[in-house]
């Protein structure tokens, strides 16, 4: 008898033309006392498959069934983490936790529930907190707090839906690592959803697929040895492997072909192409430096005096060259973004475009953000506008028009050009965000975290998208970020920072892999792993808090 099993299991949501249907034909079994990672694209049906085990949603056909009987409703033996935290506000971490120990042992005296709440605060490393309140706490404490709540009620198989999504990634590697402890000591059944591959392969024994039809795909075992460690595993041949299949799979049935591809781009020029004066001044010499960083400082005041948060920053950009920055948060790369686009003020150094100083913000600068903001009331076309009537004055409205339709359908938007902003999800926003950054023509492509707030396989297709725009326009392009294979897939350079305050560049990576680039591709490439490894030991030198050691004065020649 299977511990969990759905036999033939299909689900849907509304009725007549509204009606989607969202998990089809599902069969599935489980094993107790197995780590089982479902991973699928935004919209796959993933949550509902698990709010099904949770006993939260009823299959229109088919059963779910836990140890032969059909699951009919919620119950303290499926223990549920769910994205976001669900904690009450009012109550301590304590407080939070001794709701399920109330609920489960309700013969226990008041000392053994109070100790069993604190062995399981403990399990998550939060002692020191117990007697903080929700808001007190970071992301990644809440949801500790969370995992622990769902640990007190002693459950048979331990439902994780997404529950270290929401946090930044050294959070987020923090934490699986704690749930990989807490099920090796007590071999809990756990059914983890998420869309990071890496993590399931990190924690799984097997990995389900979730096709974004709603039907089930393919599944692998993950036969790496356990305990698993997150650096040795760049170096394991298995991993590898199993990454690069995965990845196929999902890029395969997710993300390719669906760019379409009907309009071309007019010939116009946009108002900020470079004097023929300036251009001649500068003829031969653009070309090699054409952003230069030059001992860039940031310092801001503060009440104990100035605080040097970048200092002597110093970079030379080719014309069309991609440089991906990287380093852990605090550490400026933001603060560098950010003077590039005219958008701070420099403390001392210069940054020169193009032979000439930058001064203030300019459309000749496009900068996409972490949150594209839209105006939400427009629609997409609208949205990419804007930038493009004041970009290209002199085109006729039917020339920039097609500008705008031909970056939308690049990023494909080709059949949601006319939708409202607020009737987008956050990828289909960020999407319009980079049409309209690329529709500016700029000379200079300004990316800070573009991707930071989606979901893994998100991210996936919107760098993929980015990636063929580029390939076409070939703008000089830096780009923040903090996911490591997002910098080597986008990048010619990798430009490490040191922690902050005083940070300022600690290494730099020339990336030597062949263009056009696919994830698929990079992930065959025998070098790939090496440019991984390069950057992974930068950061986990600096992971820390460590600081650069002072740098030694030359020694004078006798």
């Amino acid at each position: 008898m299977a511990f969990l099993k759905f036999d033939n299991v299909s689900k849907g949501f509304g009725v007549g033309l509204d009606r989607a249907e969202v998990l089809r034909g599902i069969d599935l079994e489980v094993a107790e006392g197995e780590f089982v990672a479902i991973l699928g694209f935004s919209g796959t049906g993933k949550s509902t498959l698990m709010n099904l085990v949770a006993g939260l949603e009823q299959p229109d056909s088919g059963q779910v069934l836990f140890r032969g009987k059909p699951i009919a409703g919620p119950g303290p033996e499926r223990g549920l983490v769910f994205q976001s935290y669900s904690l009450m506000p009012w109550l301590t971490v304590r407080g939070n936790i001794m709701l399920a120990v109330d609920a489960v042992f309700r013969g226990a005296s008041r000392a053994d529930k109070q100790a069993k709440a604190d062995k399981y605060i403990a399990m998550v490393g939060l002692t020191h907190a117990a007697n903080r309140r929700p808001a007190e706490l970071s992301g990644g404490m809440r949801q500790r707090v969370a995992v622990a709540r769902a640990l007190a009620l002693d459950p048979e198989v331990l439902l994780l839906d997404e529950p270290l999504s929401a946090l930044d990634a050294l959070t987020r590697a923090n934490l699986a690592d704690e749930i990989l402890q807490i099920w090796e000591a007590d071999k809990k059944t756990v059914v983890l959803i998420t869309n990071d591959v890496d993590e399931a392969i990190f924690l799984a024994d097997r990995i389900v697929l979730l096709n974004p039809d709603g039907t089930l795909g393919a599944q692998y075992d993950v036969a790496l040895a356990r305990p698993r460690e997150r650096m040795a595993m760049n170096h394991d041949a298995v991993f590898k492997k199993l990454r690069a299949e995965v990845t196929k799979y999902l890029m395969d049935v997710g993300i390719e072909g669906k760019v379409q591809e009907t309009r071309t781009l007019p010939d116009v020029t946009p108002i900020h192409a470079l004097p023929a004066a300036v251009k001649a001044a500068n003829e031969g010499a653009i070309e090699r430096r054409f952003l230069d960083f030059s001992q860039l400082h940031k310092v801001y005041p503060t009440p104990k005096g100035p605080l040097t948060v970048v200092e002597g920053f110093d970079l030379k950009v080719n014309k069309g060259e991609f440089i991906s920055l990287i380093g852990h948060s605090g550490c400026g790369k933001s603060t560098v973004l950010t003077m590039a686009a005219g958008l701070n003020p420099i403390s001392k150094g210069g940054i020169a475009l193009d032979g000439r100083y930058v001064e203030g913000a300019d459309p000749e600068r496009a900068v996409v953000f972490q949150s594209p903001n839209l105006f939400p009331w427009l629609s997409a076309k609208e949205n990419v506008a804007i930038g493009v009537d004041k970009v290209y004055p002199r085109a006729s409205q039917a020339e920039r028009q097609d500008v705008v339709e031909y970056y939308l359908e690049r990023v494909g938007l080709a059949d949601a050009m006319d939708r409202p902003a607020h009737a987008m999800s956050n990828g289909m926003k960020q999407r319009v965000g980079i049409a309209r950054a690329f529709a500016l023509s700029p000379k200079l492509l300004l990316l800070d975290e573009p991707f930071g707030m989606l979901d893994s396989l998100t991210r996936w297709e919107l760098q993929e998208v980015l990636m063929e725009v580029w390939s076409r326009t070939k703008v000089t392009a830096v780009c923040v970020t903090h996911d490591v294979d997002e910098a080597i897939l986008l990048a010619d350079r990798v430009v490490m920072m040191t922690n902050g305050p005083q940070a300022t560049i600690g290494k730099i990576v020339d990336v030597a892999l062949p263009r056009p680039r696919s994830r698929k591709a990079l992930l065959e490439h025998p070098d790939y792993y090496a440019y991984r490894q390069d950057v992974l030991d930068f950061l986990e030198e600096y992971e820390h808090g460590a600081r650069p050691a002072p740098k030694k004065k030359p020694i004078a020649a006798e």
